[in-house]
């Protein structure tokens, strides 16, 4: 049984269509979820995180409709975790106990096996040393690797990330792949993130989507695979790709369109791929 399966979700803000049919089933392991702005990634996150409703299609994740009854939604938020693009801090509170607080909202109620998992999952993300500092006066990389850890509370089975990596340094963000890959053995993560790099060192499945509709479902080999034999490295821009842009070698990156004159073929890679299944969505130039 899939972890979450999505059937013809569709939903709507006014005129505007956020999601217009989307059909999507995960099982355990990391899948990247690729898009433009307003693709409609975070409306699909919310959904998924039972945050929001879907005005139409199927939603089930765990094999139940957590929208069915009040008892489904309260069983199925028991086993998800959430991370949010962004979470509102209390002034007053230390990092401990802000988590702490989250924990007893998941019903963590005996207070020595709630201490237990507070101090696992502060040192999970690597803030063993900020416990006792208040998280309004924590860096943003820091703030957001509290958000990490609230999310994490109680080993989910389901775990949704938006944006998780925002605000993390590098090494942050090797570590916290290090975290994700080790979850996912046990649980379906879905990530959401503006860094192919990201989904390339960690997801094996990515989704692309845009505006509202999957554009792309499936390896990230495969997508990287669709874009051989269309990028090239050439002495000057070029008006016709999908994305053209200088490189550090000073040589210029030439993703889709016909081939320039005088250019030589580059391996490809996941951004490239990425900007080509956009299409008339990617931007012309990139600086």
């Amino acid at each position: 049984m899939n972890a979450i399966s999505l059937s013809g979700v569709r939903k709507r803000y006014g005129a505007t269509t956020a999601l217009a049919g989307v059909d999507l089933s995960l099982g355990r392991g990391v899948t990247g979820l690729l898009g433009p702005n307003g693709a409609g990634k975070t409306t699909l996150l919310r959904i998924v995180a039972t945050s929001i409703a879907p005005d139409a299609g199927e939603v089930l994740l765990d094999g139940r409709d957590p929208h069915s009854s009040h008892e489904a939604l309260t069983e199925t938020r028991r086993t998800l975790g959430y991370l949010p693009q962004e979470l509102g801090f209390p002034s007053d509170m230390t990092t401990f106990g802000f988590l702490d607080y989250l924990a007893v909202l998941k019903e963590w109620n005996q207070q020595a096996a709630r201490t237990r998992e507070v101090r696992r999952v502060i040192d999970l993300v690597g803030l063993t040393e900020c416990s006792t500092k208040r998280v309004v006066r924590l860096s943003g990389g820091q703030r957001r690797r509290v958000a990490l850890a609230q999310a994490l509370i109680g080993d989910p089975r389901i775990l949704v990330l938006d944006e998780p990596t925002t605000g993390l340094d590098p090494a942050q963000r090797a570590s916290l792949r290090q975290t994700l890959s080790a979850i996912a053995a046990e649980s379906a993560v879905l990530l959401s993130t503006h860094q192919t790099e990201d989904v390339a060192a960690l997801c094996e499945r990515v989704v692309v989507l845009a505006a509202g509709e999957v554009r792309f479902d499936g390896s990230v080999l495969d997508l990287v695979r669709s874009a051989e034999g269309q990028v090239w490295l050439c002495d000057s821009a070029s008006d016709t790709g999908v994305a053209t842009w200088r490189t550090g070698t000073g040589h210029h990156r030439v993703v889709g369109g016909p081939r320039p004159a005088g250019s030589e073929a580059a391996e490809p890679t996941l951004e490239d791929a990425y900007l080509l299944m956009l299409g008339t969505h990617a931007p012309a130039a990139l600086p």
